[in-house]
């Protein structure tokens, strides 16, 4: 049964990656039969490299992605050396649920929010004498559309930061952090230079996967780069998106070209991050042996900016959500009104009904299947590898998108809803699955052995023992699906070919120079979705917690081989 499981999850999470990237690759050369497109050539890739800009588009792209992930992780290490093991930490540890809950897109509203030219940020600056008035639109579009893609990298690096944080606290658990610093302290060594020295390498290696999954998504980014990314030109991601709008389908090689060299551009990059890694781990270890030069980061000043932020958002998306009036550079608005949700309140909440509907069964689908793929990776030692499972994570949407649209057109070309739910099962899969991977390795498997030595069956024993034991890391994990499946963007456009609306599709598409109050109430939902799921997640921690510490008091006073014993 196990295997049979396993084939299916298989054929479901793993294999749409080769129609997928073989369609786009047929394509990109020119061989598209229902467009009379017969014959293979390379016309595709001279379009892409003879467009306007292009070049500009593939570096800012590069950079960008560079600069964002190494970013976030140095943001993570800095507050990870500055918090693990102590107070502060628990209040990290709080804080990352309503981190994880935003998805990108609500984030980057609210960003632009913040830092947009009339944003809340220089209303505040012309409280203290600054002339926002006296400069012009390009002046201070600094961190929002601006051409250097500051903003972008800033945002990225702010949003992947509790995701590495999240991802971290099964690593440093497998690290013994504490028996480091102790044996370091003995050796005269500070708590700086040995987090540098002695955590740092062997926690770089084993965020390998995370951290390329972060490289990746701010390579292929579209929706984000939407709102506030550059414009002229966008960047390479945004622009092969489109080309695939282009209403002229003869161009259409011009695209899949493109997302075949987005693709290569990953592949690059991947191995970019690799070389880095054994740079800094294992080519040049000097400077982990070398003098005793370890510096000690402001971790915890930037996780609470970071955190501060973020909270700040929330509230400025709701007032803008109510604002009638609202002139630059005025802190307030001079008059509210309730008239856009009542406006929006019936449309909404269709789409409401329907995200939630594909998050639910997005979610519960991709939580199966981890659980079956790490119960099949437990007892049988032919399985599908680690990189394999997290090619979904590695590779740009665009480059494996239109191939899976092709297929699909092939099987059921009317099934929208069904397409739409296997695509954010496929996308969302690899998270679930990482998300339970640390858990699932610290389980102790001799509680299994025991209870099946006494005669229980694997199925009780698994519902009996582990799963309560693993409960609040199914629920979390959980809560991740139903968080990726919301944030999903492309994968929802491309095989719902427009039928399919979610709460992620039409706050980016009324992002794009819509209303800033119904823009607010989309954002203000897609924030909202996630965070109430998060939150049950934490809720059924804490009972089982207790549950288990009241089960714990309620035994141990009948328990006899604990008692002393009443003879002299």
């Amino acid at each position: 049964m196990l295997r049979a499981l396993y084939l299916i999850i298989a054929v479901c999470c793993f294999l749409p990656t080769l129609p997928g990237l073989l369609g786009v690759l047929v394509s990109s050369l020119g061989y598209v039969p229902p467009l009379g497109m017969h014959q293979f050539g390379l016309a595709g890739f001279a379009m892409v490299f003879e467009w306007e800009g292009v070049w500009q588009s593939i570096c800012m792209t590069v950079y960008c992605a560079i600069a964002s992930s190494y970013l976030a992780c140095l943001i993570t290490f800095a507050i990870l050396q500055a918090s693990w093991g102590t107070r502060f930490w628990r209040q990290v540890e709080i804080s990352l649920s309503p981190l994880l809950a935003m998805p990108h897109v609500a984030f980057a509203i609210g960003f632009a929010f913040l830092f947009a030219p009339t944003g809340m940020g220089p209303r505040l600056l012309s409280l203290v004498g600054y002339d926002a008035n006296a400069q012009t639109v390009n002046d201070l579009a600094l961190l929002v559309k601006d051409p250097y893609a500051l903003g972008l990298i800033l945002m990225l690096a702010m949003k992947e930061v509790p995701f590495l944080l999240l991802m971290s606290i099964s690593v440093l658990r497998q690290l013994k952090v504490e028996q480091s610093e102790k044996v370091s302290a003995s050796l005269g060594y500070s708590k700086a230079q040995t987090w540098w020295k002695c955590v740092f390498p062997q926690w770089l290696a084993k965020l390998r996967f995370p951290m390329l999954a972060v490289m990746a998504y701010s390579l292929s980014v579209v929706d984000v780069a939407l709102i506030i990314g550059p414009t002229n030109p966008p960047t390479f991601a945004v622009l092969v998106w489109q080309w695939f709008n282009d209403p002229d389908l003869a161009l259409l090689p011009r695209a899949a070209a493109g997302a075949v060299v987005l693709f290569v551009i990953a592949i690059v990059m991947i191995a970019f991050a690799r070389l880095v890694e054994w740079a800094v781990t294992k080519g040049f270890r000097e400077w982990q042996f070398s003098g005793r030069s370890g510096y000690s980061l402001p971790g915890k000043s930037v996780f609470s900016a970071i955190l501060f932020i973020s909270v700040v958002m929330v509230p400025l998306m709701v007032i803008w959500s109510i604002a009638q009036r609202w002139r630059f550079p005025d802190l307030l608005p001079s008059r509210c009104s309730l008239r856009f949700w009542e406006y929006e309140w019936d449309s909404i909440l269709g789409t409401v009904s329907q995200s939630l509907l594909i998050a639910l069964i997005t979610a519960s689908v991709a939580l199966g299947f981890a659980l079956v793929a790490h119960e099949y990776r437990l007892r049988h030692k032919l399985q599908v590898p680690g990189y394999i499972i997290a090619i979904p994570m590695l590779i740009p949407q665009l480059s494996v998108l239109f191939g899976m649209q092709v297929a699909t057109l092939y099987l059921s070309s009317g099934a929208h809803f069904f397409w739409v739910c296997w695509a954010h099962v496929f996308f969302a899969f690899p998270y679930v699955y990482l998300s339970l991977d640390g858990p699932w390795r610290s389980y102790d498997e001799g509680l299994t052995r025991v209870a099946l030595s006494l005669g229980k069956s694997p199925l009780r024993v698994w519902l009996k023992i582990k799963m309560p034991i693993l409960l609040p890391a199914i629920v979390f994990a959980w809560a991740i699906g139903i968080s990726v499946s919301l944030a999903q963007y492309l994968p929802t456009l491309v095989l719902g070919a427009g039928r399919i609306s979610t709460i992620t599709t039409e706050a980016v598409a009324l992002s794009s120079g819509y209303d800033r109050r119904v823009t607010a109430i989309y954002a203000i939902w897609q924030a909202l979705l996630p965070l109430v799921f998060f939150s049950f997640a934490i809720l059924v921690s804490r009972l089982q917690s207790r549950y288990r510490r009241l089960s714990m008091k309620g035994l141990l006073p009948n328990e006899s081989l604990y008692r002393k014993p009443r003879h002299p």
